[in-house]
């Protein structure tokens, strides 16, 4: 027994891999309920990955009569016990992991430790164990030991130190769902009588002389989704992730990206599929689109715990992969959409002068009813133009995180929106009531709308809405003066759209909307702060887009001042005067865009991105995550904007990591703003 020992230590000695093969009963590795780390065990400090500690024995065998561990292997995230039935491979670095899950590492691409990065010049791999294993019981004292052949082996390639299995041509091999789409919650029955959407019209003021006509008066249309009840079904997402491993993202930003993606694949169903795709130099899938089964899970920890930044920055491909693999699915989730985090720049296809960002995702991605793509932009060298440009292409959000420790936390935000979907291809339709009165503009920021030649009709498309979100959209409309009657009939409106639960097509109508016409009007035809709230909102992302575009003209003075001049005009609003909430946290969000116009520098830092998620969230009307500095640490309007399903998602990710050192930047909330 001695001889065999020494000879083992000889082969450790020259820095051979070696691996214990799994005995004839024994099965593939399973998780189970009870092995799995809760989240908040996934998501703690003490899990992080820690400094190695050098050997100079090279690779390590362990061994049932060595002494008890009580590690966690840093790729499943389970605990390792010493005679539980798994071999455990001990690395030249020093870090102990499983041995089927670091072969599976191995086969994911790397070649190096997944927590230090030290470069292996072995690697682990499985095969089937020697012939004599299958004629007597495996025992560990046996020594039964296979060195690995060096690699590359056949069928392989080689990229910059990570081993690649060839990928399919076609996306085509996502996970099937069931033929009968299950809905998250409870029966479908229960709520086939209940009314998706709210519909609400208010005119600027509610009377208006007799005698008298104007050209542009103003109609607020106010959209409702109805709100989640606990317990209720919901429609399954399909989620594809592409997140940036470019060497930048070395060390606490992929660790803590690791962790993000961790909260994600935890808080997916049964029902929801994701896939991962990573990019630096190139992009690769890491496995398709798979349902959060506890499998599921299991496979998707593996991968993206096997990631190790290094490279450079190629969001193209990263983004045509994850396009890729929405477009060639053969089954499709009720709800779609990708996730795109990044913390650099294209160094590969948007490096000319004035590059068309729009070419970066496929003519398909441009349609009314698009996949959004929602993009994240982290640090003081992200790009963002190019990240806001995707997303306002493809109907998705821009977010802003200054600082990479509340990754999780704008995740959870988005996920939470995402796994709350209402209805789907909502599209509101205006009709004039009398031939004289003419519809002359719509506003609706971000979203496509059209007015009919004549101004008879007119029509917005809005595409996808959360449970409880809303909408506002500006009507402008002439009023015809009149000799007699005491009111005017001016518009109707109804909403269509797709109701996930019953896959109907809805219609709801509304009232007709009339203003009295009194012969005068006296002090009391005030403004509706309604309507003046929406109108602050509108001139506020007006004053957003020309100051930013003086700001990239260099000249950052004029810029401020046009932040200046809105601040100013919103003052002496009527919906401001009334202190009303919005208009106050609007006035603070202009005056830290103003601040951080304050020199060249702190703009190219933080107030071009600043800007940009702010336009972002202002233009679709939906939350976006950006990097205050308020003294009192809050976000501004961004939470007018929250569900309840994104605040109890953000919630749930604060609950889980409220050790971290760093205050979270979404902390305050407590819940969605009264709009």
């Amino acid at each position: 027994m001695g001889t065999k020992w020494r000879k083992m230590k000889l082969a450790l000695g020259m820095n051979l891999c070696t691996y214990l093969p799994r005995t004839l009963d024994e099965s593939p590795p399973t998780l189970n309920s009870t092995e799995r780390l809760s989240d908040v065990a996934l998501l703690s400090p003490l899990n992080w990955p820690m400094t190695p500690t050098p050997s100079s024995h090279g690779l390590k065998l362990s061994r049932n009569s060595s002494k008890k561990s009580s590690k966690t292997c840093s790729i499943c995230l389970t605990k390792m016990k010493e005679g539980g039935g798994h071999a455990i491979f001990t690395a030249e670095c020093s870090h102990s992991f499983h041995f089927h899950c670091i072969a599976s590492n191995v086969k994911h691409g790397n070649q190096v430790c997944p927590v230090c990065r030290a470069k292996w010049k072995e690697i682990p791999m499985q095969h089937p164990p020697p012939p004599y294993l299958f004629a007597r019981p495996y025992n560990n004292n046996d020594a039964a030991i296979n060195l690995l052949h060096r690699l590359p082996t056949p069928r392989r390639v080689m990229n910059q130190g990570r081993v690649l299995s060839p990928e399919p041509s076609m996306f085509n091999d996502d996970e099937p769902l069931e033929q009968q789409l299950v809905f998250s919650g409870k029966s479908m029955e229960n709520n086939s009588n209940v009314r998706m959407m709210e519909l609400k019209i208010y005119p600027e003021v509610s009377a208006f002389p007799r005698g008298e006509s104007r050209e542009k008066f103003d109609v607020l249309v106010h959209l409702r989704a109805a709100a989640m009840v606990n317990g209720n079904a919901r429609a399954p997402l399909d989620l594809v992730t592409v997140l940036d491993i470019s060497g930048s993202m070395a060390g606490t930003k992929l660790a803590l990206l690791k962790r993000a993606m961790g909260f994600v694949i935890q808080n997916l169903g049964s029902n929801d599929r994701l896939s991962v795709i990573a990019f630096s130099s190139t992009a690769r899938r890491l496995f398709p689109l798979t349902k959060m089964s506890d499998a599921g899970r299991h496979r998707a920890l593996q991968a993206v715990n096997s990631l190790v930044a290094n490279g450079g920055t190629n969001i193209a491909e990263g983004l045509r992969k994850g396009v890729k693999v929405m477009e060639e699915r053969r089954d499709q989730n009720p709800v779609a959409s990708i996730i795109l985090l990044s913390d650099g720049r294209d160094t590969y296809t948007m490096n000319q002068p004035d590059p068309n960002y729009k070419l970066l995702l496929p003519l398909s991605m441009h349609g009314r009813f698009q996949i959004a793509v929602h993009s994240f932009g982290f640090g003081s060298d992200h790009d963002a133009s190019l990240m806001h440009s995707v997303s306002e292409t493809s109907g998705g959000t821009f977010s802003f995180i200054e600082s990479e420790s509340v990754i999780q936390d704008a995740l959870a935000q988005c996920i939470g929106g995402l796994l709350s979907v209402a209805v789907q291809e909502l599209r509101l339709e205006i009709d004039g009531i009398s031939s004289d009165v003419h519809l002359s503009s719509i506003k609706a920021g971000s979203y496509p709308s059209l007015v009919v030649g004549d101004g008879r009709s007119g029509r917005v498309d809005i595409g996808d809405l959360y449970a409880d979100e809303e909408r506002d959209f500006l009507m402008s409309i002439n009023i015809p003066s009149q000799r007699g009657g005491d009111e005017t009939s001016l518009l109707k409106m109804r909403c269509v759209y797709k109701d996930l639960l019953t896959k109907e097509v809805v219609t709801l109508q509304s009232h007709v909307l009339k203003i009295q016409r009194p012969e005068t009007v006296g002090e009391e035809a005030v403004v509706s702060i309604e309507v003046d709230r929406q109108r602050n909102r509108f001139l506020a992302a007006e004053a957003m887009v020309k100051a930013r575009a003086l700001a990239e003209g260099e000249d950052l003075a004029a810029a401020v001042t046009v932040i200046q001049e809105f601040r100013h005009v919103l003052a002496e609003t009527v919906s401001a005067r009334s202190n009303d909430g919005f208009c106050v946290a609007l006035d603070r969000e202009m005056k830290e865009m103003q601040e951080r116009m304050a020199s060249r520098h702190v703009y190219e830092v933080s107030g071009r991105a600043y800007i940009l998620s702010g336009l972002s969230s202002h233009s679709w009307q939906r939350a976006t995550s950006r990097g205050e500095t308020g003294g009192d640490g809050c976000s501004f309007v961004h939470a007018y904007y929250q569900t309840p399903s994104m605040v109890e998602m953000l919630h749930r990710s604060q609950a889980t990591s409220y050790h971290r050192l760093i205050q979270p930047l979404l902390s305050y909330v407590t819940q969605p703003k009264p709009r």
